[in-house]
């Protein structure tokens, strides 16, 4: 008999929510073929099986969070083949079938559907399938979440409770004279964080002990929608809360003239290295952070209990929307890489981040981040840090503005290709100078634009 146990699907991973068993009780599964679905804060991996045998009992079920090194499921593999039925017994997967959850023995439905179905907490068994032999499609899931239907209630979407260290968990309060109007999905299974080393164990959003302000509850109406944090929405959520009740953000803003570096890629695209595609203006802003950080150690860090670790290699993190929600995948080693070389390992971690192929490992350990949220009336802001991490750097919009600048020695009005850049940093371990010097680095090395490729 093997135990199937939580693996570690990366290095800073601890924990892991069981999105779905591939595999059901009473079914043969070979070697290294995929078994259950886990999902981290990094990403969805789909976790096989050790060896081959029968499945014959699932320990987590979908939904709960299991720590690595607990067990996810026993597998029979005394015998490589599964045994012929007789006539005295059944066969294990007729054993098994009463304990298996019915949707997947009995509904029918595309895989993009079960997943929409499954982050809005939807009984699929309860969606009414127009595809063909019944088959339950995405339009479905979407058509029977648009009418209302309800899976189990949750009492006007009470936050889950939690503190900040040093707070006493608020009073719940008393139940409402009138039942609530239900909401549109079901909530998914409360999570359980295990405390760190800051003694934090809260869960986002994070309930606050408040002594006078007490905000608002809303009731849903009908013709609202309610929709509960999916798993990674949850996570993004608890990241987002903790980083800033840990971490003294301190945002310090350069304005960066990019108009060199716009004629730089102009002369990139023409390079016969290049194919005629230049690296994109992204590309050059983190080849430039690079530099600064190579020169600005601290800021190349992580903070552990209570020490500065500044770290040799610069990982460098770039965050990417996808249709999941926001990931950073990290490009290790980046001050060993080229113009050239990153835009490349950028491109490709991209690609995979957005369609799902992005590892875990990929998307952990890194030592400074770069936020890009678009090109498009995004004039500046502040970013949250990434946790353990001490800075994040944030773009803006390019925009063409009327500056002043010196030419032969008088003042003068012209158009320049203009960026506003925003770090933020944690003011634990981040002083002023220190912040504000790299920030002015970053942009020395930008405007000058002599980058190679």
């Amino acid at each position: 008999m093997t135990t199937v146990v939580m693996p570690q699907l990366g290095e800073s991973v601890m924990e892991g929510t069981v999105v779905r068993w591939i595999a059901r009780p009473g079914q043969h599964v070979e070697r290294d073929e995929p078994l259950v679905e886990i999902a981290t804060d990094k990403a969805n991996t789909e976790v096989p099986s050790p060896a081959s045998g029968v499945l014959v009992e699932t320990l987590a079920k979908e939904g709960s969070v299991v720590p690595v090194g607990a067990a996810l499921a026993r597998l029979d593999d005394s015998s490589a083949q599964p045994s012929a039925p007789t006539a005295q017994t059944s066969t294990p997967a007729a054993q098994a079938r009463p304990s298996a959850p019915p949707p997947a023995e009995v509904v029918r439905a595309s895989p993009v559907g079960r997943n929409v179905a499954q982050e809005h907490g939807v009984d699929i068994n309860q969606v009414p399938g127009s595809g063909a032999g019944g088959r339950v499609t995405k339009a479905d899931v979407i058509n029977y979440l648009e009418k209302g239907a309800t899976g189990a209630t949750q009492s006007e979407l009470q936050p889950p409770v939690s503190t900040f260290p040093g707070q006493k968990a608020p009073t719940a309060p008393p139940p409402p004279s009138q039942p609530p109007v239900a909401p549109a999905f079901s909530q998914p299974p409360p999570l359980s964080f295990p405390p760190g080393p800051t003694g934090y164990a809260g869960f986002g959003p994070v309930a606050i002990s408040l002594r006078a302000y007490k905000p608002p509850r809303y009731t849903p109406k009908e013709g609202d929608q309610s929709i509960p944090f999916d798993q990674r929405r949850r996570l993004i959520a608890e990241h987002m809360v903790y980083s800033k009740v840990t971490s003294p953000h301190v945002p310090c803003t350069a304005e960066v003239d990019m108009t060199n570096l716009s004629k730089l890629r102009g002369e990139w695209k023409n390079a016969k290295e290049t194919g005629g595609r230049a690296p994109s203006f992204l590309v050059a802003i983190c080849r430039a952070t690079v530099q600064a950080l190579a020169e600005f150690p601290r800021i190349n860090a992580v903070v552990q209990d209570e020490t500065l670790i500044l770290r040799k290699d610069i990982n460098l993190g770039i965050a990417v929307e996808t249709e999941k929600g926001l990931l950073v995948p990290v490009i290790r080693k980046a001050n060993e890489k080229s113009v050239l070389g990153l835009a490349r390992a950028l491109e490709d971690l991209a690609a995979r981040a957005r369609t799902g192929k992005v590892t875990a490992d990929e998307l952990s350990g890194g030592s400074f981040t770069v936020s890009n949220p678009g090109l498009k009336g995004n004039l500046f802001g502040a970013a949250i840090i990434n946790q353990p991490q001490v800075g994040i750097l944030r773009m803006g919009e390019i925009v063409k503005r009327a500056v002043v600048r010196e030419i032969d020695s008088e003042d003068a009005i012209v158009i320049r290709q203009m960026m506003y850049l925003t770090l933020s940093y944690d003011h634990r371990v981040i002083d002023g100078v220190t912040g504000n010097g790299f920030l002015h680095r970053v942009r020395e090395l930008i405007e000058a634009a002599q980058f190679t490729l």
